[in-house]
């Protein structure tokens, strides 16, 4: 059974920073991209970063990029989001969710398995 179970979220201040962590578990790690979603009330989920295990890769939307930073320990099998220069538009629950395949996307429709949810609150 894929699980996949999300952690780290909290509360900080403008400008602060919180790591986020992605445990999966039930599949074979490279053989996936995982990535990073938030959706904030009222608005649709946002594709924020993913990376294909197989080949390393990473990508970004452009709304996190330079702030935020994906990395995998697959002896963990271990997916982070560091999260740094927090702002208060960041707040949103960020879910974890890996798709069949290692190709890398932000289209969250295209990701089968999804973890529960971590809530960020950054406070201005």
């Amino acid at each position: 059974e894929v699980q996949l179970q999300a952690s780290g979220g909290g509360l900080v201040q403008a400008g602060g920073s919180l790591r986020l962590s992605c445990a999966a578990s039930g599949f074979t790690f490279d053989d996936r991209a995982i990535g990073w979603f938030r959706q904030a009330p009222g608005k649709e989920r946002e594709g924020i970063s993913c990376i294909s295990n197989s080949e390393g890769k990473t990508y970004y939307a452009e709304s996190v990029m330079g702030r935020f930073t994906i990395s995998s320990d697959k002896a963990k099998n271990t997916v982070y989001l560091q999260m740094n220069s927090l702002k208060p538009e960041d707040t949103a629950v960020y879910y974890c969710a890996a798709r069949t395949d290692n190709n890398w996307s932000l289209y969250y429709r295209s990701y089968d398995y999804w973890g529960q949810g971590t809530l960020v609150t950054v406070s201005s």
